[in-house]
Order: structure tokens, then C-alpha cells, then sequence
């Protein structure tokens, strides 16, 4: 078929909303709270009922349509029903669906082609092994090669990740309130300083040595209490934590000391890859070559659950079944990837996700310039995080303010999130495919919904 451009993919005239939550919606939400499982969160946050969506649009089932800035937590990177990756998923569905792990022309196009956009001297020299459907399996999987290849079992994680919620992948998740319930989890997992220069109040520099000399000592020194290393496990660019960038030296010192200790350096691309950050992946703008990547979240093309762990060919040591999984051949999940990321090349979405990202990030600087609420702006592509803090100039205690931003985003027909270790960073993931146009009416709501709620509690102080 011929690919539709960008301006083709979604409902006209977004955001285009009435009073909300609609009366179909407030039902739907009653009967979910009646029969669904006390685990749902979302929409205890945005009250809504999703009827259909189209490209970076949503519309409910009241027939309200916004402008998605959220993307189902950077899933949908090519945007909702893209017609492109849609036909080629319908065409495969009708044929085949599930085959374990026998070959088909998709399983063995989509590994050429992740191998193709690989990171540094990945990329031609990589392996692919699949497994469950969801990230965390992807984690899963590179915490087994990792201790599979150096017999190792001790693995360094960071404070202010996410990895995850299987056991594994939540031993290397920091968030205490999520571990929780699953104690005990693995042993022998430590969690050094993420480099995080504005909450740590140091500069670039000082953030990324002191991280970097905690992560030495931890693995190196003789007394550092991790006896036996498997693999240092990090994120490009800390997405549950608040869209965390590190400074330049971080990834490398961190490549540097995996190459002395002869450990596997594997990054977690789940959020930040497959063109989220502007680049293929997040580790790509500090020029690291990872040994493992994982990946998941946009891997599906459309939303298909589908996970991945890429890693260098040289640790392709273990044999048949020696990793597993029933849905390690979701074929119309491959062929959507394949075409999702096609269709991210045609159209030159990695560029345009940059440039539409430093607009992003442009306009809230600018609010935030008179605005004491809005304390920092970053992030790379369209993988955008502003952080607010407390009348107090407190990050604790701007969490309130985030959530009110967030219902008045909702209330005039834009969706955005919250990520960050107290609820205070918004965050921005629109699809690569949000138009020029659309980003502009989003920025004035967003913008709009920030100066709001600071003018309400300043009135009220």
C-alpha cells in the first residue's frame, strides 16, 4: 500500500471535548470498578473509556477525541491503527498467528532488521532471542544470559529504576512501594546513584564521577561486597523515575567498568527505544555499544505484545531451550514491528521527533520561566519529563500539583502522565507521528494548565 504520511493518521479537529467524564464513560468506569481487579490504576487518574483512536488521537465513548501525549507508556510509537503496520498485521492474522519459535518470514525479517538499527558494533553482529510477550520477560531474560555466560550471580541495578514487575525484573526495580509485595526477591542485587544532577543538587560532572566511583567499588573493590558480578543493568534514560538523562561520561564510565570486571553492560531500552529519544536507541546519544539491549513497549508495532532481548552474538552460548517462552511467535506482532519500524525510516520520524521534542521541551522552559512551580525541563526526542516542585521549592511535595496539571490536560482534551519518585514529573510521550500542529495546540494546553494551577495556589497562599 501506499504509507499515508503523518497528517493523514488521525481524527480531524483534536482536541474536541465537552463536559467529562461523559455518561457512557461514567458507566463503563462503575461497572469496572464493580467487576474488575482492584489492581486498576489508570483510571482512577484519567477517567475515561476508550472507544477507538487513530494516529496521536483518542476518542472515548462518549465521542470526546484528544490528543494522546501519552501513547499507551510509549507503546504506540508510529501512533494508534496506522494503516501501514494495520494491513500487514491483518494479512498475517488471517494466515498464522502463534509458532512458538519455528521460522517464519516475519520471525526472521524482524531479527535482520533489529540487527540492521542495533547500537554501535551491535549491528551486525547480534543475536535475538524472544521470549514472553511484556518487558518485563525481556529483562528476564538478560538477567539469565548475563548469569548464564559469567557464572556470576550478584547484578548491579540503579536507584530510581523501573525494570519491571516479574521477580527478576523487580529486583532490579528500586521503587520500595512496588518490591514490596514480592519479598524475597533475588539476592545479591545492588543499587548505586543514578547520576541525577537536579534532585542531587551537584553539578553534571560531580553526579556522574560520584555514581560512577559507587558502581567501581561495588564491583571491583575486594571489599565491595558484591562477590560476584553478573552484569550491570541500566537504563539510557530513567523513564518511571522522571525521565532522568545522565550526563555525558555516565553510559561510558559504566561501559568502562563492565569491560574491566569482563561483565555484560545491559541497558533497558523498553521505554527509550525504537526512536522514542530521536535516535533508534536511547543508548545511541552517548555513542555506548551495549553488550544486551531489551526491548518491548513500541516492538509490537501498534500495541502487539511482543518483547526481545538483542545481545552480542559472542554470548550466544546456551542451547536449545535453554530459554523459552509460548509467545516467542506472535507473527502478527513481528510482522507489525518489522513494518512499524519501515514505516519510522520512510518517513524520517527519528528527525522529527527530535525537532519536535526541542519544541516540546521550548515551551515549557518558557512557562517555566516565570512559573516557581516548574523547577526543570529535559529529556530527549519525544521522551520529555518537566519537574515540579512544592510551594516549598520541595520536589516531596509537588505531587498534588502534578495530578492537578494532569486533570485540567484531561478536562480540555490532552492526556499526559506522571512519572518520578513522588508523582512530580510530568511526563510527555506522544507518538512519533504527532503532527507540527498538534503538538502546538497540546503545548497551549498543557501550558495553559500549568500557569492555571500555579495561579490557583498562589492565590490560595
Amino acid at each position: 500500500m501506499i504509507e499515508p504520511s503523518i497528517h493523514e493518521l488521525h481524527f480531524d479537529g483534536a482536541p474536541d471535548v465537552g463536559s467529562v467524564p461523559g455518561p457512557k464513560t461514567t458507566r463503563l468506569l462503575q461497572k469496572q470498578r464493580e467487576i474488575d481487579s482492584a489492581a486498576v490504576s489508570y483510571p482512577e487518574n484519567i477517567p475515561i473509556a476508550f472507544e477507538e483512536a487513530k494516529g496521536a488521537t483518542i476518542r472515548d465513548v462518549d465521542g470526546n477525541t484528544y490528543l494522546d501525549f501519552f501513547a499507551g507508556i510509549g507503546v504506540l510509537n508510529v501512533g494508534h491503527a496506522n494503516p501501514y503496520v494495520m494491513e500487514a498485521m491483518h494479512k498475517q492474522a488471517d494466515k498464522l498467528v502463534h509458532t512458538v519459535d519455528f521460522p517464519t518470514e516475519a520471525r526472521l525479517d524482524l531479527i535482520e532488521k533489529l540487527d540492521a538499527i542495533a547500537p554501535g558494533n551491535l549491528a551486525g553482529n547480534s543475536k535475538v532471542v524472544f521470549g514472553g510477550p511484556t518487558g518485563s520477560d525481556a529483562i528476564e531474560a538478560s538477567i539469565k544470559l548475563a548469569k548464564y555466560n559469567t557464572g556470576g550471580n550478584g547484578l548491579v541495578a540503579f536507584r530510581n529504576a523501573y525494570h519491571g514487575a516479574t521477580s527478576g525484573a523487580m529486583s532490579l526495580t528500586a521503587n520500595k512501594k512496588f518490591k514490596a509485595p514480592y519479598t524475597p526477591l533475588l539476592p545479591d542485587v545492588v543499587h548505586a546513584p543514578y547520576p541525577y544532577p537536579f534532585q542531587q543538587e551537584k553539578c553534571p560532572e560531580e553526579a556522574v564521577e560520584d555514581a560512577l566511583a559507587e558502581v567501581r567499588a561495588t564491583v571491583l573493590d575486594p571489599y565491595g561486597g558484591l562477590a560476584n558480578p553478573a552484569g550491570i543493568f541500566v537504563e539510557p534514560i530513567q523513564g518511571e523515575g522522571g525521565i532522568v538523562v545522565p550526563p555525558q561520561g555516565f553510559l561510558s564510565g559504566l561501559r568502562d567498568i563492565a569491560d574491566e570486571a569482563e561483565i555484560p553492560l545491559v541497558v533497558d531500552e523498553i521505554q527509550a527505544g525504537l526512536g522514542r529519544t530521536g535516535e533508534w536507541w536511547g543508548s545511541d546519544h552517548f555513542d555506548v555499544t551495549p553488550d544486551v539491549i531489551t526491548t518491548a513497549k513500541a516492538l509490537g508495532g501498534i500495541g502487539l505484545p511482543l518483547s526481545a532481548t538483542i545481545y552480542h552474538e559472542d554470548l550466544d552460548t546456551w542451547g536449545p531451550g535453554d530459554h523459552a517462552g509460548t509467545y516467542r511467535g506472535h507473527v502478527p506482532a513481528m510482522e507489525a514491528g518489522l513494518r512499524s519500524i519501515e514505516y519510522i525510516e520512510s518517513h524520517d520520524l527519528l528527525t522529527h521527533a527530535r525537532d519536535l521534542g526541542e519544541y516540546i521541551r521550548s515551551r515549557l522552559r518558557e512557562v517555566g520561566a516565570d512559573n516557581s512551580f516548574l523547577a526543570d525541563v529535559r529529556g530527549k526526542g519525544l521522551f520529555i519529563g518537566a519537574e515540579f516542585v512544592g510551594e516549598d521549592g520541595d520536589v516531596r511535595n509537588a505531587g498534588d500539583f502534578v495530578a492537578g496539571v494532569q486533570q485540567r490536560c484531561y478536562e480540555n482534551g490532552v492526556l499526559v502522565w506522571k512519572a518520578g519518585q513522588y508523582g512530580n514529573v510530568l511526563r510527555l510521550l506522544p507518538p512519533l507521528v504527532l503532527t507540527d500542529a498538534q503538538a502546538e495546540a497540546g503545548m497551549d494546553i498543557i501550558t495553559d494548565a500549568i500557569e492555571a494551577e500555579a495561579g490557583e495556589r498562589e492565590a490560595v497562599a
